[in-house]
C-alpha cells in the first residue's frame, strides 16, 4: 500500500511513509496471529509494528524541525 501525498515530501517524510508502511504490515501480521493462535509471533509483530511507529515519528518530527516547526505534543497552549 502506498500512502497517498507522500511523493515530494523530502527524503524524512519518505522515510517516515516507509516505516508507518511497514507499521501498518506488522500490525496485521500480529492481528492475524492472534486469531492463528500463535500468541508468541504476534507479540514479535506488535513490537515491531510499534518500533517502526516510533522511527516514523522520529522522522516526521526532524522534518518539522528542518521547517522551524514544532511537533503538536511539543507547543505549549
Amino acid at each position: 500500500m502506498i500512502i497517498p501525498g507522500s511523493a515530494g515530501g523530502g527524503p524524512l517524510l519518505t522515510e517516515a511513509t516507509r516505516e508507518l508502511e511497514a507499521a501498518i504490515h506488522d500490525a496485521r501480521v500480529a492481528f492475524d496471529c492472534i486469531g492463528l493462535g500463535e500468541i508468541d509471533r504476534a507479540h514479535i509483530s506488535a513490537v515491531t509494528a510499534r518500533a517502526a511507529i516510533d522511527a516514523a515519528v522520529t522522522a516526521v518530527q526532524a522534518a518539522l524541525a528542518q521547517t522551524g516547526r514544532q511537533p503538536a505534543g511539543d507547543r505549549e497552549g
